[in-house]
């Protein structure tokens, strides 16, 4: 989890150092501090403070070097946020996502909940897939689509209509 210093968070949420300061300090603000002292933020808390200040306006795309990939997936609706809560009992466990000023809610078995190590406050990504997906390639508008050189069965039929 990737840990940004207050200057540079207070740059990406156009405030000033002093104003983010103040926020620290009044508990608006979640933070962890280093042992001399120093408060650093996660990205998904200044995102968090983005969605908050600017409802309509969708998060903005994260510009840092991200510390892990998610390698070879087909899903394309990733959904970058944080744990809220986890509730497990049983064999499921509940899983409660901010993303934004949304919230997102899975439910998903206890061993995933082990095996991702889902604590609140943690960084997490919702991947929605639907049950239907289709799959396609574009081709550049320079290049013509390949056609099938097999003659239709209908033949003859085909041009009647």
């Amino acid at each position: 989890m990737a840990l940004l210093t207050a200057r540079t968070a207070a740059a990406r949420l156009g405030v000033s150092y002093s104003t983010l300061k103040q926020w620290i300090h009044q508990g608006a603000v979640r933070t962890t501090q280093t042992s001399g002292g120093h408060h650093r933020m996660t990205e998904a808390e200044v995102e968090r403070l983005l969605a908050h200040r600017h409802p309509g306006r969708p998060a903005p795309r994260r510009t840092a070097t991200p510390q892990a990939w998610i390698v070879a997936l087909s899903g394309r609706n990733r959904l970058h946020g944080f744990v809220e809560e986890v509730r497990v009992d049983g064999l499921l466990a509940q899983v409660r996502l901010r993303i934004g000023d949304q919230r997102l809610t899975a439910v998903i078995t206890r061993d995933a909940v082990d095996e991702l190590k889902l604590k609140r406050g943690e960084d997490a990504v919702a991947i929605i897939k639907a049950t239907e997906v289709m799959i396609a390639r574009e081709v550049p508008a320079a290049t013509e689509p390949r056609t099938s050189r097999r003659k239709s069965r209908l033949g003859a039929t085909e041009k009647r209509e």
